[in-house]
């Protein structure tokens, strides 16, 4: 299999020294999901987790859930519910929706909050190593102190700089070295939840979280690495600083596979804009196996627009209910009887799933099973039992329930 690393900008033969693939998708903040963007990404990384168990490997994957954040705060004081109140609330809505989508749930799925002695750990090694320093309560990583920082985003200092200030960067602080210094610990503030630490009181930064529980779970390399591509600069930029300053092991991950952004009205879908198209709504009128049709029915690497679903959406229905007429037709095993070879239809689903996880092609290809089992009367378990299969392998169920 070929598939596209973020690091390196190509495609790269996807390999395993030890017949385990290792990965990890950042997951959601918690205060409003489930929107199609969402969708678009874990389904994506489901559908290359099940593609690889297909061919031959095992899989362990780690799904974080960041449930203290800035956003959290503020969405929790505006509704009037406390700030763990409204991330158990939300993270359950989130789980109900990709459930009902059949996204499978991760092997470790931890919380931010659960692994704060991990986070201190990988803290004070840092500063130990002369890339953190704290002031005032708050500890910072010292961009300028790493030489090969902002690798993965492939940006210079100015981009970088614009970028994470678009991004929740505050570049005034009075503590920081540099404008693009980063939190790895936050000074306690007036009303926020709080957690010891050697620096006093407070939270981790966003992105120490995911450094600390991609390694505790997975170690200290992780084969693939995944998220919404929003968040190569500065979300996975600083988790490969931090890890790999922490660790000495490098790369800290073999391939980066990110999602690219669903957009709706000409913008990203997003929780900050307000333009989303819920998952949850749309359950009301398709089926499960129709959405994820749909959404994949565009490359994880292009973006798209989900402005004028309906069409596409009906399609994707259509194209199920053929996939289900087909399973249900009756199987002639009389001696003499015409047998559908299915290899063909496998082999290029094949092609196409090993081609960057091509999976605009791949439904392609099982509805060209599909007709051929429909235009066929003979024996046609095997060409059902591949249907399934296949069809399995992109997380469709195919059943009326």
């Amino acid at each position: 299999m070929q598939l596209y690393n973020t690091l390196t900008e190509q495609l790269e033969p996807l390999t395993s020294s030890d017949g385990i693939m290792r990965m990890y998708v950042c997951g959601v903040t918690p205060y409003d999901t489930t929107h199609l963007g969402h969708a678009f990404t874990y389904t994506c990384f489901d559908v290359l987790a099940r593609y690889l168990e297909y061919s031959g490997l095992e899989t362990i994957t780690v799904q974080n859930v960041t449930d203290i954040d800035d956003d959290i705060l503020k969405r929790a004081a505006k509704v009037g519910m406390a700030w763990d109140a409204l991330v158990r609330q939300e993270v359950a809505k989130f789980q109900a929706d990709l459930r009902a989508l059949n996204v499978r749930p991760p092997d470790h799925y931890p919380y931010a909050t659960q692994e704060i002695p991990k986070i201190i750990e990988i803290v004070q090694a840092l500063i130990e190593k002369g890339y953190g320093y704290g002031r005032n309560g708050s500890v910072y990583y010292d961009v300028r102190h790493d030489r090969g920082f902002g690798e993965l985003g492939h940006m210079e200092y100015a981009e970088m700089l614009a970028t994470a200030n678009e991004r929740g960067n505050f570049p005034d602080d009075p503590n920081k070295r540099d404008p693009l210094d980063f939190v790895l610990w936050q000074a306690a503030k007036p009303g926020e939840p709080t957690w010891e630490s050697p620096w006093g009181a407070g939270r981790p930064g966003w992105h120490i979280e995911c450094s600390a529980m991609s390694m505790r779970y997975l170690g200290t390399q992780v084969d693939i690495h995944s998220g919404g591509a929003d968040l190569i600069f500065p979300h996975h930029t600083c988790e490969i600083a931090q890890a790999e300053h922490f660790s000495g092991v490098t790369p800290f991950v073999r391939y980066w596979f990110h999602i690219a952004m669903v957009r709706l009205d000409g913008q990203k879908m997003s929780k900050s804009l307000g333009n989303m198209l819920f998952v949850r709504e749309l359950l009301k009128t398709y089926s499960a196996d129709a959405i994820r049709v749909y959404l994949l029915s565009h490359h994880y690497r292009a973006g798209w627009d989900a402005d004028n679903a309906t069409p596409d959406l009906q399609k994707a229905e259509a194209m199920v209910t053929r996939w289900r007429n087909a399973l249900a037709l009756p199987s002639v095993t009389e001696h003499g009887s015409e047998t559908l070879n299915p290899m063909p239809y496998q082999e290029t689903f094949s092609l196409a799933m090993d081609d960057d996880l091509s999976t605009p092609r791949a439904p392609e290809h099982l509805d060209e099973l599909a007709d051929a089992i429909a235009n066929t009367s003979g024996d046609l378990q095997a060409a059902q039992t591949t249907l399934g299969t296949l069809a399995g392998v992109l997380g469709l169920r195919l059943s009326e329930s």
